[in-house]
């Protein structure tokens, strides 16, 4: 190439460079740069209307602890840390997933969504989010992190983070304090133990809670104040009672695979929006429900599958999938679902599970047709 072509070229190139901000072109040409020397990664961004980019998946942890990593350098704001790839189409998020990485890089002020996941980190030093207070979305999952090495305020500052991801850790307890902005808290897959009543204060926007696959055996009150939750999931703990006080608009309530054995009186009609119930493979029998435990008009599914019962609970007319297989039940009681029997009254049951119980099939009463004429689907 001749110097007159190399001279026009750099003339066109200081010309463009004139059109846009400074900052913004140095990014850019030590992104080029960067991708130039390393394999890219072809990520695409994501909202809250599109599914995340990352898949859940929960790799064992290694053998041995990792040791700490170097405490991460400041940079400008414009700057991505050399350890992970900030696609320029896609200026506020920064990944740094999957990629052995034993501590947390400097995260640029500009950033919104932050990938931590499937690394080997286990802390999370005191102030490491201080400098990116627009964080919306923080996933940090499938790591070592223990309760023990975060900072005391680590999410203090993150005044719009709407979802934390920090399931399949080895955190003993609820981060505290969160910030009121969090929409979404997932924790699965932890070693928590108990939730105190005051563990989720103020986080009135929180709509998704998940707590499953814990160790959890209390949870006292903790739920009341959640006035925005729409999903809590609390399966496989050790939950030995329902949590106190639910909210009025929840809609979906998983407990299956813990230890309950009774249900308060009237627990359910505090919540009217309740929709989905599940609790199988607990230890609930006929004597540790009241009458009128399950006939609450606002549910459309019952999951109370591999229990202890021995009798059909009550249920409400409105329900339309009931699954109580794998209990004790000797009996196909009627009056279960329709307190009165004819033209006008029945119930819109669509799904019943009865099979692997002590019911024989000649023992359905006559006028089951009656009563459950919505039924297209009867197991016993």
């Amino acid at each position: 190439m001749s110097w007159v072509t190399i001279l026009i070229l750099a003339g066109l190139w200081g010309a463009s460079l004139g059109q846009y901000n400074e900052e913004e072109d140095l990014a850019w040409l030590q992104y080029y740069l960067r991708q130039s020397r390393v394999a890219s990664y072809n990520y695409m961004p994501y909202y809250e209307d599109e599914n995340p980019p990352y898949a859940y998946s929960y790799p064992a942890a290694p053998d041995t602890e990792p040791e700490p990593g170097p405490e991460p350098q400041q940079a400008p704001s414009w700057q991505c840390p050399q350890e992970c790839d900030c696609p320029p189409n896609f200026s506020s998020a920064m990944y740094c997933d999957t990629r052995n990485l034993r501590y947390l890089p400097f995260v640029p002020s500009r950033m919104k969504y932050v990938y931590f996941q499937n690394n080997l980190i286990t802390s999370i030093q005191e102030g490491a989010f201080d400098n990116a207070t627009e964080l919306e979305w923080l996933a940090l999952h499938n790591n070592q992190i223990s309760s023990e090495k975060m900072g005391k305020r680590v999410f203090g500052k993150l005044k719009h983070l709407e979802r934390l991801y920090m399931n399949n850790n080895n955190l003993t307890k609820v981060p505290s304090p969160l910030p009121r902005s969090l929409r979404e808290l997932h924790l699965s897959y932890n070693q928590i133990s108990k939730v105190p009543s005051n563990a989720l204060e103020g986080l009135e926007n929180l709509t998704a809670l998940y707590l499953s696959h814990n160790f959890i055996f209390e949870m006292g009150a903790s739920l009341k104040g959640l006035k925005s939750l729409i999903l809590a999931d609390l399966s496989y703990n050790h939950l030995r009672k329902v949590p106190d006080g639910l909210p009025m608009s929840l809609e979906q309530l998983y407990l299956e695979y813990n230890y309950i054995n009774a249900i308060p009186d009237d627990y359910f009609q505090v919540s009217p929006r309740l929709l989905y119930v599940r609790m199988s493979h607990n230890s609930l029998t006929n004597q540790g429900l009241s009458t009128n435990t399950f006939n609450s008009s606002s549910i459309l599914e019952l999951d109370l599958s591999y229990n202890r019962l021995q009798k059909i609970p009550r249920v409400n007319t409105n329900l339309e999938n009931l699954y109580l297989q794998g209990n004790q039940i000797n009996e196909f009681s009627i009056s279960s679902f329709c307190s009165v029997v004819d033209v006008m009254n029945y119930s819109r049951l669509q799904v019943l599970r009865l099979d692997g119980n002590e019911i024989k099939r000649n023992a359905v009463p006559p006028d089951a047709p009656l009563c459950l004429r919505r039924a297209t689907v009867i197991e016993i």
